[in-house]
């Protein structure tokens, strides 16, 4: 449900507002209780779901949404938007018991709606997201985040960074992985078989042969070479600037972005409301929408639930055809 005073408990009701999002699987719910019944009450929602403690039986063929209530959060001083370490460890017990549910074979899928990642820094959380936690979880050593929407997929060799650390992280050795594991995930869940991957340069003008850097020359270019010769069809380092209208134009199936907002920043500009964010390598197929907690419109009922709908999708293919 993510951090509860965000509007995770809102987009999920919306989402599952819908008969035809209902119809796509069986679903379980990791949360607070009246947190949720707030957002169901205030979304005008009327499908039936049930509520049941934590280590209840599990039984979801033919049963309704259920909702595990976990009753992390006092009702009594609950607010909408904001920052608290309390709510911060709420929203990490929330992912830990979903985890739990994948590992013991009750469930086959996560989606995760948004955490803050200072509420759960305040709680003790030492972990950059969802994705460097799951990876902890799970003992994944290479995993990566891709963001899709709209004719537009990225991944991110470098995910939640500031960004005078951006050009210190990045190394031949993990960029390669990163570029491997692309191209399986590609064919193995998306179903591209020749799939083209575009890179775009840390740097303005790809370096400009080094006057403006030597990233380009040291580490990203190699690992694009030996990607290369391990069969891919990989080209770069690009300017992005340039890369991303190519991408556009259906020249890539895929662009490999140094940094978190290098990706991003077009990725929204264009598909704003269907972004999902799917994290690369897990066990598991787990996906997420690609905004935040939304803090300044949490409690308000006015959170647009589009793209919670599209991870729940494209978690659900995903899954089928692995």
């Amino acid at each position: 449900m993510g951090d509860p005073s965000g509007i995770g408990a809102e987009v999920i009701a919306k989402s599952l507002s819908d008969p035809a999002i209902r119809k796509l699987a069986h679903f379980i719910i990791t949360g607070d209780g009246f947190v949720f019944k707030n957002a169901f009450i205030s979304a005008r929602t009327n499908f039936k779901y049930g509520v049941r403690p934590w280590h209840s039986p599990i039984n979801v063929l033919g049963s309704d949404p259920i909702l595990f209530d976990l009753q992390n959060v006092d009702s009594k001083d609950f607010e909408y938007g904001c920052i608290k370490p309390e709510y911060g460890k709420a929203a990490v017990d929330y992912i830990k018991k979903a985890y739990l549910l994948i590992k013991k074979e009750k469930a086959d899928a996560m989606v995760t709606a948004p955490i803050n990642k200072y509420s759960v820094q305040r709680a003790g959380f030492r972990y950059q997201g969802h994705t460097e936690y799951l990876s902890h979880l799970t003992k994944t050593k290479d995993v990566a985040m891709m963001l899709t929407g709209g004719p537009l997929t990225v991944v991110l060799a470098t995910t939640h960074l500031p960004l005078q650390k951006v050009a210190r992280s990045l190394n031949k050795k993990n960029i390669f992985k990163i570029i491997l594991l692309t191209d399986k995930w590609m064919r193995d869940y998306f179903g591209v078989q020749s799939c083209k991957i575009g890179v775009c340069a840390l740097n303005p003008h790809a370096g400009e042969e080094g006057a403006m850097g030597d990233e380009e020359k040291k580490i990203i270019a190699p690992a694009i070479e030996s990607a290369r010769s391990s069969g891919i069809n990989i080209s770069g380092p690009h300017p992005a600037d340039a890369l991303f209208y190519q991408a556009y134009s259906g020249d890539f199936d895929v662009i490999l972005c140094m940094y978190h907002d290098q990706g991003l920043i077009p990725l929204k500009m264009i598909a704003r409301n269907e972004a999902v964010n799917i994290t690369l390598g897990l066990p598991f197929v787990r996906t997420s929408p690609a905004h935040g907690t939304a803090f300044d419109i949490a409690g308000t009922n006015t959170a647009n639930p589009d793209s919670f709908s599209a991870a729940i999708k494209t978690a659900v293919s995903m899954t089928a055809r692995r």
